[in-house]
């Protein structure tokens, strides 16, 4: 049986204990005989594996690069948002962890069923306020006594910024957040069973010169439908899958319908700087194209076609002569 792997520098411990004397070989195998043992808390069942929580954690990266992009546009001032860390634990002990004052967003998810909490330090959301008034972005937290302007101005920042979370999770599923109300007190959350297990993405945020937490709990009964789209394989296989044969058809639709820019050049030629600076209306400049050799049409900045110019009803037009090869127009 495979026992626990040690570091290089716990094995260069354990040798300098050796060689000093401060343990001995007896010792050693007593403490091992000791650790055998381990102690299993059952209320906190590990609903999650490691692969996917490490998938929530490049998920909510790069929900954390989305909240950065919007508030620093939105707040007009420097903001840095990363993930601190992704753990698995009981929605009671989140709801211990987290200030009795606090600012907790409970937002709908369709078509998952269940909701997800953000909860915001106050530090951080009153210096968003303070920013969106005008102010430098100081901190004064008060959050039990919110007004209703208060709330309404926090309520539509948080329910804009936590839309970016749609995006974050468009490979895993097709979300529509929805903010349902606005918590300033975790005793009153009543929302899954204390033992629920629940992951919790802990955003280290940095506004200006203000510093807190922005933490995403997000029950296990809501990421079961889709649980299978955090594995790997999911993700490989997503990244490889061929397109069905509508999303084709749709694709070659809207192809048709782009829009190309084509350029019929008369001629080219070059001269110098003093030549430009000392031309005057009625001055002829010479191109490099005979009145009777063919143009060349340009697709997208690409010589597609050999062509001849002319009029049809009143207009310049040109008129297709050959087509253009790979080559051809250097030849």
């Amino acid at each position: 049986m495979a026992g626990d792997v040690l570091s290089q520098s716990e094995i260069d411990a354990l040798l300098s204990a050796i060689s000093t004397g401060e343990m001995s070989a007896d010792e050693m195998k007593k403490e091992e005989e000791t650790k055998k043992i381990k102690t299993y808390d059952f209320k906190r069942a590990l609903r999650f594996s490691k692969d996917q929580i490490r998938s929530l954690t490049r998920i909510h990266e790069n929900f954390a690069r989305l909240l950065t992009t919007f508030f620093s546009a939105q707040l007009r001032t420097y903001v840095q948002i990363n993930v601190a860390s992704v753990d698995q634990i009981p929605f009671e002990e989140f709801v211990r962890s987290i200030p009795n004052m606090t600012l907790i967003n409970i937002f709908e998810v369709p078509p998952l069923d269940g909701n997800i909490l953000m909860e915001i330090n106050p530090n951080i959301a009153y210096s968003m306020m303070d920013r969106l008034m005008g102010g430098s972005g100081a901190s004064y937290s008060n959050v039990d006594n919110l007004t209703e302007i208060e709330q309404k101005i926090m309520t539509n920042l948080f329910e804009r910024a936590f839309d970016n979370l749609r995006e974050a999770w468009d490979n895993i599923a097709e979300i529509d957040p929805m903010l349902i109300e606005l918590e300033v007190n975790p005793q009153f959350l009543q929302m899954i069973s204390p033992n629920e297990t629940v992951v919790v993405i802990s955003l280290n945020t940095i506004i200006g010169e203000t510093t807190g937490m922005i933490n995403i709990c997000i029950p296990h009964v809501v990421l079961e439908p889709i649980i299978h789209n955090l594995s790997v394989q999911y993700w490989m296989q997503s990244n490889t899958k061929e397109s069905s044969p509508e999303q084709l058809k749709m694709l070659e639709t809207r192809v048709k319908q782009a829009e190309l820019d084509l350029i019929a050049e008369l001629g080219a030629t070059d001269i110098t700087i003093e030549d430009f600076l000392f031309m005057n209306v009625g001055d002829v400049i010479q191109l490099d194209k005979k009145i009777d050799d063919p143009l060349i049409l340009k697709v997208g900045n690409l010589p597609k076609f050999t062509v001849q110019p002319g009029k049809l009803n009143k207009k310049m037009a040109i008129q297709i002569l050959d087509s253009l090869k790979g080559g051809d127009e250097d030849e």
